[in-house]
């Protein structure tokens, strides 16, 4: 706590010093219409981080023919998942309630920390909720990426945004930013439970488990981009957890974008490829995303679903991601103080 101090007349108040933790989520369109969307879109596909070809030749093709077309397709799978009761997207409802969680557990113990969330894209902004905090007094400030295994198009950029905004700021907080947690064992703990608890529900036993992980280009892979070794590190750990063989678990990556090779195997070719092999019934979870979204809802528990019953296939589920689980909060908020230290 600040000491109490006297300041010369027409000094700037200065609230009392707090530390402030921000949970940092890719983002979401404030509605599905065609130009809520394409501003979404607009935004997510300007990101450097996202597409790295050079402004000059990508913003026609993006400005042009792709936010023609794309808005109407991206807005209908929103649509099809959309939180009508508080009209927004899962993924920020979800994202909220996580925030509350993890607030409720590390406040009481830390009255002078404050939670909040922002997103990459859309709103709450990430500047909007920097600029805010840093208002109420937060002059030491962890920057948490919703994300377990790093990558430049997701933890990189989220810090990227952070950062831009901490630019403009006259009295910049102390900065720390937390690391991945792909290979952390209690959160392959939290999988593994959310798997056998989703099992143990069933009436009939999946053939396989496929995690999907969501795709990045080759090129980034081959750039240095630790992405894909964080995913298989994570599907390894997480079937060893479960004490399954290799032939149990099956590793794809989804979402892939334009004519590039990307991450493979790709999740919608595999998938359709199993009934053949006399894989007719399969678990699908996506333990790279911390919060169920479009990625999850629309394309694997709907679209992946879909191709696979098309093809043959039998019995489909998709395990929900971790989102606002009370363990799922307690992991983050212990993430987070241990990051604190010295700080608190």
């Amino acid at each position: 706590m600040r000491a109490t101090t006297s300041y010369p007349e027409k000094h700037p108040k200065i609230p009392e010093a707090k530390i402030g933790i921000l949970l940092l989520n890719l983002g979401t369109p404030n509605a599905t219409d065609y130009w809520s969307m394409r501003r979404y879109l607009s935004e997510f596909l300007s990101d450097r981080r996202i597409i790295e070809l050079s402004p000059a030749l990508w913003q026609p093709i993006l400005q042009g023919i792709i936010l023609s077309i794309r808005p109407k397709k991206s807005g209908a799978a929103y649509a099809r998942i959309w939180n009508k009761e508080k009209n927004e997207s899962p993924l920020r409802t979800t994202t909220r309630d996580l925030t509350e969680k993890v607030a409720s557990i590390i406040r009481p113990a830390h009255p002078n920390i404050i939670v909040d969330f922002a997103m990459r894209y859309g709103d709450p902004s990430t500047a909007s909720v920097i600029e805010r905090m840093i208002k109420e007094g937060c002059d030491r400030l962890l920057l948490l990426p919703l994300y377990p295994q790093y990558s430049a198009a997701t933890s990189g950029t989220a810090c990227d945004q952070a950062f831009r905004q901490l630019m403009r700021e006259r009295w910049q907080p102390a900065i720390r930013t937390t690391p991945p947690w792909y290979d952390d064992p209690n959160h392959i703990d939290l999988l593994a439970e959310s798997i056998e608890r989703h099992y143990s529900k069933l009436d009939w036993t999946p053939d396989l488990l496929v995690t999907s992980f969501h795709g990045l280009p080759m090129e980034y892979f081959e750039k240095g981009d630790p992405y894909h070794c964080h995913c298989a590190k994570t599907a390894r750990m997480l079937r060893e957890r479960l004490g399954w063989e290799k032939e149990k678990l099956l590793m794809v990556f989804q979402s892939r974008f334009g004519p590039k090779e990307w991450l493979q195997p790709y999740a919608d070719e595999t998938v359709k490829s199993l009934p053949a092999k006399g894989i007719k019934k399969i678990a699908v979870i996506s333990p790279g995303f911390v919060a169920d979204c479009v990625e999850t809802l629309d394309e694997l528990a709907i679209e992946l679903a879909h191709g696979f019953r098309a093809a043959g296939g039998e019995n489909f589920t998709y395990i929900p991601c971790l989102n606002d689980d009370d363990g799922h909060a307690a992991f983050i908020a212990n993430l987070a103080t241990r990051e604190l230290s010295g700080w608190i």
